[in-house]
């Protein structure tokens, strides 16, 4: 046979920008072959008539770190056309970790990107098969993936190695931040992506501590991310909070000279139409040759989420009692009246951001003791009743043993906005979070909805442009260079997509985490097959491989695979 695989009768995006163009594309030993009209034979052929053949999709960020240990597949993501994932973003992950620090990164990611405790000890396990950062990419190597991943090492489980619990309370000595550079400098040796690190206040980890990263001053991270351009490789990820924002990214873009890409530029976030102040002072960096680059998103940040763990409340100081609090402590401030009246006082004065004002975008999800008010907004509810919002959301939550829920539309909910900022030329797709929160939000479906919603349905962007985004763009931002074209030699990571039905479904709960913890995922529709360095990963919304078997995916160290 020619080739090991054929797809026949598409149109061809190849991810650059340029003019679809009807062709074929060969595969053969992992690579694309060959593309336009195609002779010879095949092992296996796609018939893709009526459909658009694109490269793979890149998710830039996610946080499967510590998924991978248990889901080879990396689901959901494939499902929605992604063929490449990066982990590690906002500075969290699994490693580097001593054996006395594992119940504290665990208790983190539970709190910090709203993972289930028990999920987590269930799936990792209590022996862990690595220690330091090169050790956690062989063991992810070997075991195999469905998908490419790359990974960057994260601020926190670096100073948490490095410091004990002392990350979280104070500054690192001169020696410590030695220790941590050196550490960096022998991740990226070893294949790391980058390095990431967050100030966000909504980064609070175990004990309801801010995260290790956010006690760190700037020239601890000026030092540390000095590794990266010491070996002049690897990409700097951000997430924006006090004492990380513009200044200090054009300080670490400038002494570095590697690139930095921030989370998130997002509509609303710091009231109505801010996002062009903030986009205007991002593009002053890169007209200054600084390669800074915000991620955006194309979905609204819809968080759902009940009062047993109040992520989105926990960053509030008037909620720090409840972030210290166990269970029944919670109960407790939650039926106190005093309690009650000053979160009311703190979200009448604006101290709450977005979170003021929100109850007609936040609708009760889930109200076991009255299905009825399911799908209805808080401040509807609320009006009919004659209470206040947050009385309505405290009374139905302890009136169902605190499993009452609600989901949240925090920002990026006005399209108009959001169609600014993916129109920008100087922004990346980001902030997907596959992986995280996952009984709150699901957005590793925004691959699909960006074909449907924004392209077919709302044409703001061409099929040309969309796929760019999904590929090459976010490609060239990370440092991903083996992959996200169809062009001769690329790795043969390729999506066969039905433009007239590609979409992603309304979410649906599911229990199939470790420990049966729940979910929230959504369906693709119109993904016809997904095929990663030349094996059908997926094919009518079905998997196509024994997750138990051989995987075609690869780890990518340094932004190929090697």
């Amino acid at each position: 046979m020619d080739y090991d695989l054929k797809i026949t009768g598409g149109t061809l995006i190849d991810g650059t920008g340029a003019p679809a163009a009807t062709g074929d594309v060969a595969i053969r030993a992992g690579k694309i072959a060959a593309l336009g009209r195609v002779t010879g034979n095949a092992r296996q052929t796609i018939a893709a008539d009526g459909c658009l053949i694109t490269p793979g999709f890149i998710d830039i960020h996610t946080h499967y770190d510590a998924q991978i240990l248990w889901d080879r597949m990396l689901s959901i993501s494939p499902w929605h056309g992604v063929t490449t994932v990066m982990m590690g973003n906002c500075g969290f992950g699994v490693a580097p970790t001593r054996p006395q620090h594992r119940d504290l990164i665990l208790r983190t990611l539970e709190k910090v990107e709203g993972m289930s405790l028990e999920a987590l000890e269930a799936g990792v396990g209590h022996e862990w098969p690595f220690e330091t950062f090169p050790q956690y990419l062989d063991v992810i190597e070997r075991s195999g993936m469905a998908i490419n991943v790359t990974a960057m090492i994260g601020h926190t489980p670096l100073r948490l190695y490095v410091m004990g619990e002392d990350a979280t309370e104070r500054r690192a000595t001169e020696a410590e931040v030695k220790q941590m550079r050196a550490i960096v400098h022998e991740a990226i040796a070893a294949g790391a992506a980058g390095f990431a690190t967050s100030k966000a206040p909504t980064h609070l980890g175990y004990g309801g501590k801010p995260v290790p990263s956010r006690a760190a001053e700037q020239d601890e991270v000026l030092a540390i991310a000095g590794a990266l351009g010491e070996l002049g490789q690897g990409v700097i990820q951000c997430t924006l909070g006090p004492g990380l924002f513009f200044d200090q990214f054009a300080e670490l873009a400038r002494e570095t000279g590697r690139p930095l890409t921030w989370t998130a530029l997002l509509a609303g976030m710091m009231g109505p139409r801010s996002h062009r102040m903030l986009l205007e002072q991002s593009m002053e960096l890169l007209r200054q040759g600084l390669k800074v680059v915000p991620q955006v998103a194309c979905r609204p940040l819809n968080f759902d989420f009940d009062l047993r763990e109040p992520f989105l409340f926990e960053s509030l100081s008037v909620f720090r009692p409840v972030s210290l609090a166990d269970r029944d402590g919670k109960i407790a401030l939650y039926r106190d009246p005093e309690f009650r009246r000053s979160f009311r006082e703190f979200v009448a004065s604006g101290a709450a951001g977005p979170f003021a004002g929100s109850w007609d975008r936040t609708w009760i999800s889930f109200s076991p003791r009255d299905p009825a008010l399911e799908e209805r907004t808080v401040a509807d509810v609320a009006r009919e009743r004659g209470v206040d919002p947050i009385d309505l959301i405290f009374d139905l939550a302890l009136d169902s043993d605190l499993a009452a829920r609600f989901r949240m539309a925090v920002v990026n909910f006005d399209e108009d906005d959001v169609a600014e900022l993916l129109l920008s030329p100087d922004t990346v797709l980001g902030l997907s979070d596959a992986g995280a929160h996952a009984s709150q939000l699901c957005d590793a479906c925004f691959s699909t909805h960006l074909l449907g919603h924004w392209v077919r349905e709302k044409k703001l962007l061409t099929w040309e442009q969309a796929v760019r985004m999904l590929t090459t763009r976010a490609a060239e931002v990370v440092g991903i260079t083996d992959r996200g074209r169809l062009a001769a030699g690329m790795a043969a990571d390729v999506v066969v997509l039905d433009p007239h039905s590609v979409g992603a479904t309304k979410l649906r709960r599911v229990r199939d985490l470790p420990a049966r913890a729940d979910r929230l995922v959504a369906d693709a529709v119109g993904i016809e097959a997904v095929i990663v360095n030349g094996t059908i990963v997926r094919r009518g919304n079905q998997d196509a491989l024994d997750s138990s078997g051989s995987l075609p995916g690869r780890l990518l160290r340094n932004g190929r695979a090697s």
